[in-house]
């Protein structure tokens, strides 16, 4: 196959920050109208790879070439330019304005000769001719996750994209969500446009994929098309073929014992006057996993807020226990601060209740613990926070919220953005909490995922929290609101 057929082909790309090596002379290829899925362990250096392709980082040593013609990116607006687009797994969106307003943000010039009329109407005619339709006039923070997925894609299109790189997009998006998402890149290459998806879902990215590539240890060392590749090589590829056999997924299955926390008639409505929670009534006892489990806008995530103690009810009774672990949904935007070490965002774990002066030794010893025990990847102690993989970010989270062994666990989507391993690590950590007694309630997008762990289950429609068995048909209807 001549360049020319490549819309998008690096070569022999090396990318070093520090003493870590990220790329190590990887090549990738993507064929010109198709969709490509990128896999690799957290850490392998799809996502560093893809923002070299989007002009986010130069690389060390290597060629890139867009459309057959070689390229040297200044910048992201220099890909850009060239019919580039990306779509990150942390959003870049200014959650105060407006969808119109956050569309027209990259345009070219000053902001202030912006029209709202013709901002509206470019979201309006790119929703008629995509079906990925938005409300111009929305406020972002009042959008759900699958909608501001939405309107980055939207942001993208606006300017033209015919390259389009999705970095693990629908690590937070329901089944249906997802479904509806893979059927929009479908019909985006076949219009003669060109998709990459950084995904670590092997299944799917199989399933829908017209290439395959997996990079290990920042190298390509897989490449080839789904009906060629069997899972097993896939995975073997991903991981290694000498740790396939430390992946399994946690039984499920528990004695549990005494009520850690009790919700007694809850109710919430948030700031707009829309009933986020009504006459929820549930309990989560030592030594289980609840799962939870809500389609967008069911009041899911209130619920786990007030399960962790981060949101106060309007009215009903709540009983919590003094020592609760939260790992919220957006690592970045409430876990962890990424300009800070990794020290300084354990010692944060406690910054509500210390005083005097802080025992930054105490700390370092406890932050070391943390990431040997649970396998978090990084240089030490004092690395970033930002310098780490999105999986061994959400590892040191997790591992973090755990320490000290608390009374109990909320966790919502703890495997966000995490290979296969990684995650099997992470529900082995949640079976592990559980047995040693902690009470643990887990939300996941990923229905069977929450399901393979789950004791019990509450799904949550229209505000509604109903106990539901353990059954996937059970689930489905419920989160329909036909049980």
């Amino acid at each position: 196959m001549t360049d020319a057929a490549f819309a998008l082909s690096l070569r022999g790309v090396t990318k070093q920050f520090g003493s870590t090596v990220a790329l190590d002379g990887a090549q990738f290829d993507v064929r010109a109208g198709t969709l490509h899925a990128l896999l690799g362990e957290n850490g392998a250096g799809k996502t560093t790879l893809m923002r070299l392709a989007f002009g986010m980082l130069r690389p060390d040593a290597g060629t890139i070439e867009a459309g057959g013609t070689a390229r040297h990116w200044r910048s992201s607006a220099d890909a850009i330019a060239a019919g580039i687009g990306m779509v990150h797994q942390h959003f870049l969106l200014v959650p105060a304005m407006t969808v119109a307003e956050n569309v027209s943000l990259g345009d070219r010039g000053l902001f202030r000769g912006f029209d709202p009329r013709v901002a509206a109407d470019r979201v309006r005619r790119i929703g008629a001719e995509t079906g990925l339709v938005l409300d111009p006039a929305a406020r972002v923070a009042d959008l759900p996750v699958g909608a501001q997925q939405r309107l980055e894609i939207i942001k993208a299109l606006a300017r033209d994209a015919k390259i389009l790189i999705l970095d693990e997009p629908t690590a937070v998006l329901s089944s249906a969500e997802s479904q509806e998402l893979y059927s929009w890149l479908r019909s985006f290459v076949t219009r003669g446009c060109t998709a990459v998806l950084i995904t670590h879902k092997v299944r799917e990215a199989l399933a829908i994929a017209d290439d395959v590539t997996v990079l290990r240890r920042g190298r390509a060392v897989l490449s080839g098309r789904p009906r060629e590749l069997a899972e097993s090589a896939v995975i073997a590829a991903m991981i290694g073929s000498a740790a396939t056999d430390e992946v399994q997924l946690p039984a499920a299955g528990s004695t549990a014992g005494v009520s850690v926390i009790s919700l007694q008639h809850v109710s919430m409505t948030d700031g707009r006057g829309v009933h986020r929670l009504r006459d929820v009534s549930m309990e989560v006892c030592a030594g289980e996993i609840v799962g939870i489990a809500g389609v967008e806008g069911s009041g899911q995530h209130e619920l786990l807020r007030v399960l962790a103690g981060r949101l106060a009810p309007d009215g009903g009774g709540v009983r919590l226990p003094a020592r609760i672990g939260f790992v919220p949904e957006d690592r970045l935007r409430d876990a962890l601060i990424p300009t800070m070490t990794l020290v300084e965002n354990l010692a944060l774990k406690e910054a509500g209740s210390a005083r005097g002066s802080v025992r930054w030794t105490s700390y370092e010893a406890r932050a070391l613990g943390t990431i040997r025990k649970h396998d978090v990847h990084t240089s030490g102690v004092c690395s970033l926070a930002s310098a780490l993989s999105g999986g061994n970010q959400q590892k040191f989270v997790l591992g973090r919220e755990l320490e000290g062994s608390p009374d109990a666990l909320v966790v919502e989507n703890p495997t966000r953005g995490l290979d296969i391993r990684a995650t099997s690590l992470v529900l082995a950590e949640l079976r592990s909490a559980r047995a040693s007694g902690v009470a643990v309630a887990m939300y996941s997008s990923d229905l069977d995922e929450v399901l393979s762990i789950a004791d019990r289950m509450i799904v949550c429609f229209d505000g509604r929290a109903t106990d539901t068995p353990v059954e996937a048909d059970a689930v489905a209807r419920a989160l329909l609101g036909l049980s």
